[in-house]
């Protein structure tokens, strides 16, 4: 069984600004890709575990998302071994909330502490993409290509660099090597608060959670730093004397605004700008906005609606030209009408008579019929581009008030109909406008018909004369 010789990484020297002052290469954008690493002996990660040469180890390390994992070593004299991958383990992808045993129970690999003594240092290093470290290390023999702390926080500043700031995180774990059961340190406690509050603390460059933060530490000197979106990092280094309670304040800096000009013309001109939906006024306009990607409309009546996204990169100005596309202008209107052959008007202008089909500009119309004996029809419409109209009017027959007045008492028939008796001689009725058959009839009279033109109200006086005469 091969026996793999474990050291932990502490990497030392800044390096742009992904090396923090402790030489841990740390992310220093806000992400919420987390990765975890701790040793058997350290599950809390306090930092006061102690192995002693000759004794075996295990390693853990736990992702929330899909990650490709990444574990370096070093120990107290500077050499470098790797974790993973190693010859025995390729596969350094994880699954989110997967958490892994380094070695895996049944594997034909141990870790053993060889020394020197010291603290040491596991790096982790998480990213949603792998990364190309074959100038790093050499996976099949187990060995890094680089020398020295230094030269793998430079190798690995440069494998991360392509990686979106975003999609990569780190995590440190440390403990203690030595020959004997030598005592754990005594611990300090550090209090971290921030106004405003919710800032990620890291330490080390490892991250311990948010303000307000309460936790354990080694004594010694630390470098803590506060980050929050939209605010300055806030950087500190704190010594801690066994059993001090060290307090950390922070009052956060809002960083200052990325911002660039968003261009905007259009032609034609006049058109109105919505920016991710809120209307910023007309073409031509210039707006200075935050860096960041926005979604952009134009709206001018009788022209397509124009879209597109836009990014605004800081001090820079991003042009939008829209040449918009006119709507087609004209729909139909379908008329019908009963009866049919009224008269069709449209804003005042005679079309036609109903049934018919118009084409018409789009927009609101005045729709009117007429028709003799029937009541006026008006109906305000609106006709839509390339859309067709259907209107079914039915018209209401006009009537008018008859007074019939008779010298008998007698049956009244209108076209046919009986429609009521005169008596005392009088009658009250009404008829729709239009031509009628007005007949009477009385016992011992001659029956009487008479053909009327009604166009409104009328006062009828007959005169029925008996039979033989």
């Amino acid at each position: 069984m091969r026996k793999l010789l474990l050291a932990v990484l502490g990497l030392g020297a800044a390096l742009a600004q992904e090396i923090n002052p402790q030489g841990i290469i740390v992310n220093p954008v806000p992400t919420d890709l987390e990765v975890q690493v701790w040793v058997d002996k350290d599950p809390a990660k306090r930092g006061n575990a102690v192995y002693r040469i000759g004794e075996s180890i295990y390693i853990y390390v736990r992702v929330n998302q899909d990650a490709y994992v990444y574990l370096f070593n070093i120990n107290a004299d500077g050499r470098i071994d790797p974790i993973l991958p190693n010859p025995y383990e390729r596969d350094n992808f994880l699954r989110a909330g997967e958490t892994r045993r380094f070695p895996p129970e049944g594997a034909r690999y141990r870790y053993t502490i060889t020394g020197p003594e010291g603290e040491d240092r596991i790096l982790a290093v998480a990213s949603r993409r792998p990364l190309s470290v074959a100038e790093i290390l050499d996976v099949e023999r187990g060995e890094v290509r680089v020398q020295g702390w230094e030269g793998l926080a430079r190798a690995l500043s440069i494998v991360i660099k392509p990686v979106p700031a975003r999609d990569w995180v780190t995590d440190v774990a440390r403990y203690y090597v030595g020959r004997g059961e030598a005592p754990p340190p005594a611990e300090a406690t550090l209090e971290v608060d921030s106004s405003p509050r919710g800032a990620e603390v890291y330490v080390d460059g490892g991250r311990e959670g948010r303000t307000p933060l309460s936790l354990a530490v080694r004594p010694g000197r630390h470098e803590v730093e506060l980050r929050l979106p939209g605010y300055a990092p806030y950087r500190a280094a704190v010594n801690a004397r066994p059993g001090e309670r060290v307090r950390v304040f922070a009052r956060l800096v809002p960083e200052p605004k990325k911002e660039g000009v968003l261009s905007v013309s259009s032609s034609p001109q006049g058109a109105e700008v919505y920016v991710d939906g809120a209307l910023r006024g007309r073409t031509p306009l210039a707006l200075r906005l935050p860096e960041g990607r926005y979604q952009v409309e134009l709206r001018l009546p009788g022209y397509a609606p124009y879209r597109v996204e836009v990014r605004v990169r800081e001090g820079e100005r991003a042009q939008v030209f829209a040449r918009l596309v006119p709507l087609p202008r004209e729909g139909t209107l379908v008329l019908e009408a009963r009866p049919e052959g009224a008269e069709v008007y449209v804003d005042g202008r005679l079309v036609g008579r109903a049934p018919l089909s118009l084409s018409l500009e789009a927009g609101l119309h005045e729709v009117r019929l007429l028709a003799p004996g029937y009541a006026e029809y008006r109906a305000r419409v609106e006709v839509r581009p390339e859309e067709t109209l259907r209107l079914s009017v039915e018209l209401v027959p006009l009537r008018a008030t008859l007074e019939v007045y008779v010298n008998v008492e007698a049956r009244v028939f209108l076209d046919g109909e009986e429609v009521g008796r005169t008596r005392g001689g009088y009658l009250r009725l009404e008829a729709p406008f239009g031509e009628h058959e007005l007949t009477l009839v009385a016992p011992g009279y001659r029956t009487l018909v008479q053909t009327l033109q009604v166009s409104g109200d009328r006062v009828l006086r007959f005169q029925m004369v008996p039979l033989g005469r």
